[in-house]
């Protein structure tokens, strides 16, 4: 009987690792679908990677300068890969183009500074591809989401892309806005503004 039992024992703990070892291999040998980076938001599967197989993101990297009613607006764009996006019923991952900026007025001085910020507070993110060579990027508006909407980046040439930005309109709420909070909008609020890569 206690021989049966050890035998019993080793046979279960022979089965508990076998199932083990199992789910370790079917999980590393999980990936998520890849799929293109025009991929249209409907089509994206739950967990899948949105991919620029095609460096259509490589054109924009770099450091942009545009003067625009006496201001001096630099723009930093880089490509982060695999950026995770979440939506109410889905979440998936995508390359993107992450935009910092500097806005200075004619003295120099500074007047908004998102290089160094790392919150999710203010941002500037691409969402997809348009036809042209024209790349759409969701930006969440100065303080208090004020400003928020799209802006629209064409690549020209190799050292130039045309600005596009298209605010929406918001609510401010008193409770969420506190009062002397900075809610100006620096950035160029117009059509075909010129940058020129430095």
């Amino acid at each position: 009987m206690f021989l049966n039992k050890n035998k019993n024992m080793k046979i279960i703990t022979n089965f508990k690792t076998i199932l083990l070892f199992s789910f370790i291999i079917s999980a590393l040998s999980c990936e998520a679908q890849i799929i293109p980076l025009n991929t249209g938001i409907l089509s994206i599967p739950e967990n899948a990677y949105v991919k620029d197989s095609n460096n259509e993101l490589m054109p924009y990297i770099g450091t942009y300068k545009a003067n625009f009613q006496g201001k001096e607006i630099t723009l930093f764009i880089n490509k982060e890969e695999k950026r995770i996006v979440k939506r109410i019923d889905k979440q998936f991952y995508r390359d993107a183009l992450v935009v910092k900026y500097i806005v200075k007025n004619a003295t120099g001085t500074i007047l908004q500074d998102t290089q160094n910020n790392n919150s999710q507070g203010i941002y500037l993110i691409s969402s997809n591809m348009k036809s042209g060579n024209t790349v759409r990027l969701i930006y969440s508006g100065t303080n208090c989401g004020v400003g928020w909407g799209d802006i629209f980046l064409k690549k020209i040439n190799s050292t130039q892309i045309s600005w596009e930005y298209r605010p929406d309109d918001i609510i401010i709420d008193s409770s969420k806005c506190p009062s002397g909070t900075d809610i100006n909008i620096y950035l160029p609020e117009t059509k075909d503004l010129i940058f020129t890569k430095q």
